[in-house]
């Protein structure tokens, strides 16, 4: 059976009802997303701020780590590059 043309339809909605429907709908979602990752309630924004904080340490740490190793490769290749010539030049004493 067709609908009738001349029904209206009583879920009509204004633009500014819809909008503020999703705008509520929306906010409960976020709130449900928050505390289902346990950061709701009044610390939630100081918990945050420490996540972020953590991230940044660990970047930190991690340019650090890589830093550190880049160094200690070019100390070590001009080592072995010194210590070539040396042997090479005869410097301590070699063999006649």
């Amino acid at each position: 059976m067709p609908p009738d043309p001349n029904a209206r339809n009583r879920y009509d909605l204004s633009e500014h009802e819809f909008e503020a429907m999703l705008a509520r709908a929306a906010e409960e979602g976020a709130k449900r997303a928050l505390a289902d990752v346990g950061l709701d309630g009044h610390e939630a924004a100081l918990d945050i701020r420490d996540l972020r904080s953590l991230l940044d340490c660990i970047r930190l740490v991690r340019r650090t780590a890589m830093q550190t190793a880049v160094r200690m490769i070019t100390t070590g290749v001009m080592l072995a590059l010194l210590a070539g010539t040396a042997i090479k030049l005869k410097i301590f004493g070699g063999s006649p």
